[in-house]
């Protein structure tokens, strides 16, 4: 099948890109290879190798991203580029704007324009949900009270697709991602930053003495997702045709109780340096992905610890993922 996937040598991404490639997906790539972390976005790409055809773009071109979709006539269109994380949309907002809410525009459009008939399968964020205290989150649950800018664009993006399904038929599932970890991951998150520091000696910032609960999602179960979803369309052709799924482990687990995980992953100590949260950082998130399991047979895995052990085994042989985050 022809797939379209933007951000292709973003963290997930790349993931996405090879786990489609080894199923004998036609998988063309865009990505815009700059901040952040553009050496490391090199170092996937060159890792995906021929596996995929590569066209440098930025999904903030209208008439780029047009001409993109016209080139390659996609099926599908997984859209993953974006500016992710909630602490930099404090310091950069014109740019999250720009990159997650014109971005996706630009997408819908292009679809829209020059391949009405193809499926969008786009990323959303479990930052939609805004600040909560208990779980598990459903995707019926309200998502209009949002704690940061960045999930005010990712429900703006879930708001806008559901009205490009109401206006033109567009065929489109938003997956609500949790906390998403694992090999070529992003060196600004807790699991890569704990690791690399602990490993290496420095000190880890532990905001809150690690109160905060997040439901951390293993990259493969995202993976497991996009595929099933881009081999089936699982659309009825009377029903609305705009979903939301949730895509998480199922459990909650402190940064405190991740950092003693990496810490018997790595064989030492952490050197720690406890500081307030920041403005934006919600206290707890836990999703319920029984949508996904019903509709697609996918059961995520909680094994965080499992998943904590391999990364710190990635990490410690995969220098050149090391030096490319390192180097910027």
């Amino acid at each position: 099948m022809r797939v379209l996937l933007t951000g292709a040598a973003g963290f997930i991404g790349f993931h996405v890109a090879a786990g489609l490639a080894a199923r004998g997906h036609e998988v063309t790539g865009i990505d815009h290879l700059g901040e952040p972390h553009p050496r490391l976005k090199q170092a996937r790409l060159d890792a995906l190798g021929s596996s995929i055809r590569f066209t440098r773009g930025d999904v903030t071109d209208p008439e780029r991203v047009a001409g993109i979709v016209r080139e390659a006539a996609p099926a599908i269109v997984v859209h993953l580029a974006a500016r992710a994380g909630v602490r930099d949309s404090l310091s950069a907002p014109f740019a999250y704007l720009k990159a997650n809410e014109f971005g996706h525009l630009c997408v819908l459009e292009a679809m829209r324009r020059h391949a009405p008939g193809a499926r969008l399968i786009y990323a959303s964020s479990s930052a939609v949900y805004g600040v909560r205290h208990d779980g598990p989150f459903r995707e019926e649950d309200r998502a209009d009270e949002p704690a940061s800018l960045y999930a005010a664009t990712k429900r703006a993006n879930e708001l806008a697709s559901a009205a490009y399904a109401r206006l033109f038929g567009l065929r489109q599932i938003g997956l609500r991602l949790f906390t998403v970890y694992g090999e070529w991951g992003r060196p600004d998150m807790a699991v890569w930053s704990f690791a690399d520091a602990v490993l290496n000696g420095r000190e880890v910032t532990l905001y809150d003495g690690g109160a905060a609960r997040r439901d951390f999602t293993d990259i493969s179960d995202v993976v497991a997702a996009v595929i099933a979803m881009v081999e089936r369309s699982g659309f009825d052709h009377h029903e609305f045709p705009h979903r939301i799924y949730n895509v998480c482990g199922g459990a909650s687990t402190s940064v405190a109780e991740l950092l003693g995980m990496i810490e018997r992953a790595c064989g030492r100590r952490a050197v720690v340096r406890e500081r307030p949260s920041p403005p934006g950082d919600t206290p707890f998130t836990a999703g319920d992905s029984g949508r996904l399991r019903a509709d697609y047979g996918i059961t995520t895995s909680p094994d965080v610890a499992g998943g904590v052990e391999r990364f710190v085994a990635w990490l410690r042989n995969s220098p050149e993922a090391m030096r490319s985050a390192r180097d910027e």
